[in-house]
């Protein structure tokens, strides 16, 4: 039994949908379960989430311009991203397919949309802006000090940071679990670390500025450009468009039909083979309860851990860039945003506070290198498994055998990008580029989701969400283009 779904691309196998204690190995499903076996994909997301918009492109907009006109841009595309992100997973859990796979399934069919959607991701982040901004940190914790603008030392260290991220994948067994755990530790030192900080130094009266700026809708303040504000939307939550990129966690986590198709282990794990095809479910009674089960997990994984998570991720470092801008009566710039906080924190606290703020600042743009980095050489892997018998003959059904050669190819790649431009302009070459995802892909999950078995399928207002994510990111990217060749559609 067959499930036909797009073009191109084989029929699905019908097979029954796993529950939970299956997947998880457990007896039943309770909150303890749920934090300790079933959250993760969100975690690796928002660990990637919390960095370049959060530590660079909202603290440097609020430091020059205010949270006033800037703050509802970040809620509003937080709210986008996380109704993107459960619809991007959808189609995960009722195939077992991850979303580069599925794009192959959308007419003309895969030779247009896997080799272009795979081109797009790493056009996004070959820029390596994240883990340049991650050298600049780990060159001031060496040093005592922030690097020059013309400093060569600080890409060398990224380059190092690189290198670390290979070896992580490396040395797991599973490597989506490996980032999961390393997200646990990161992610939850990074948010305690910034509310103790922000406590002790951020007044009461900033925090409110901080919030009704998150809450009150404004226009956006004079001098910033709508570039600017695309690069903060782009990057707010996670990447617009191109969240896409990590929802294949899911598939690795076993989430639904996931189970059913196989992970990427790493170089101590077992060797595993992922199906180059998905399959997906029924439409009988039990299905449609697990099915039920899963999306309820999928929910509190996303909403619960992402949307949250995102949103303190960007409120926690802005107030205190607030807090710094007036404490030092200077603005950051483009040049010093990686630092600027951990030295207005240092001159006035002394150098305990400069070095727990440049902490805090490194294990942000760390875990976004993480995730990212790991992130395009997956997606590769999962394109290039899927589509090329070939490959799949050559690999002998071991994806780890292209998965760890390609990514050695992208880390001297990225080690020679990141030397051309200063950190925070390749990060907001990138943030705009992940804005053009919401200009192509939010279409191709409406034909994609709406082919699912019934049970699985959306309901019709999550559609409208699906073309707002369109108008409101593709907004900000046609803007960036205009910028790019001319004059901007908008300025303020």
């Amino acid at each position: 039994m067959t499930h036909p779904l797009g073009v191109s691309r084989p029929d699905l196998q019908v097979t029954d949908l796993p529950t939970p204690e299956e997947v998880f190995k457990v007896s039943r499903i309770g909150p303890k379960e749920i934090v300790k076996y079933a959250v993760g994909p969100s975690l690796i997301a928002l660990g990637i989430s919390i960095g370049s918009g959060e530590w660079l492109l909202g603290p440097l907009n609020v430091g020059q311009y205010g949270f006033v006109g800037v703050g509802w841009v970040i809620v509003v595309s937080a709210l986008l991203q996380t109704f993107y992100n459960v619809e991007c997973s959808r189609y995960v859990l009722a195939t077992g397919e991850t979303p580069v796979v599925g794009w192959g399934r959308v007419p003309p069919g895969w030779t247009l949309w896997v080799p272009l959607s795979v081109l797009i991701v790493i056009f996004a982040f070959i820029a390596g802006g994240w883990a340049a901004s991650a050298g600049q940190g780990v060159y001031a914790l060496v040093h005592g000090v922030a690097p020059a603008a013309a400093d060569a030392e600080p890409r060398w260290w990224a380059v190092a940071l690189l290198v670390l991220v290979f070896l992580i994948t490396a040395f797991a067994r599973r490597i989506s679990r490996a980032l999961e755990l390393a997200n646990w530790v990161m992610v939850g030192a990074i948010l305690l670390a910034l509310v103790a900080v922000d406590l002790l130094v951020v007044p009461f009266g900033q925090w409110w500025e901080g919030i009704r700026g998150f809450v009150t809708p404004a226009a956006p303040p004079a001098g910033i450009t709508a570039t600017q504000l695309g690069a903060l939307a782009g990057f707010t939550a996670l990447a617009s468009g191109l969240n896409w990129y990590v929802m294949g966690h899911y598939r690795d986590k076993g989430y639904g039909m996931g189970h059913r198709v196989g992970y990427l282990s790493g170089l101590r794990g077992d060797r595993t083979r992922v199906l180059a095809s998905g399959v997906t479910f029924p439409d009988d009674e039990r299905n449609r309860g697990l099915w039920r089960r899963w999306y309820r997990l999928l929910m509190i994984d996303m909403w619960g851990v992402f949307f949250v998570g995102a949103v303190l991720g960007m409120l926690l470092p802005t107030i205190l860039m607030a807090q710094a801008v007036t404490l030092s009566g200077e603005r950051p710039t483009r040049a010093n945003v990686p630092t600027f906080v951990a030295g207005v924190l240092g001159d006035e606290y002394g150098r305990v506070v400069f070095y727990l703020a440049l902490v805090i600042g490194v294990l942000i743009l760390f875990s976004t290198q993480l995730g990212i980095f790991e992130a395009m050489v997956r997606v590769t892997t999962d394109a290039a498994n899927a589509t090329s018998p070939r490959l799949r003959a050559l690999v002998e059904g071991d994806p780890r055998r292209f998965y760890y050669p390609f990514m050695i190819v992208l880390l001297v790649a990225i080690s020679v990008v990141i030397f051309q431009s200063l950190p925070v302009g390749l990060v907001e070459w990138s943030a705009n580029m992940s804005n053009l995802g919401a200009l192509i892909y939010p279409f191709l999950l409406m034909y994609l989701n709406s082919r699912l078995p019934r049970p699985a399928r959306p309901r019709p207002w999550h559609y409208v969400i699906l073309v707002l994510n369109f108008l409101f990111f593709g907004f900000f990217f046609v803007n960036f283009i205009a910028d790019f060749v001319g004059d901007p559609l908008v300025t303020f």
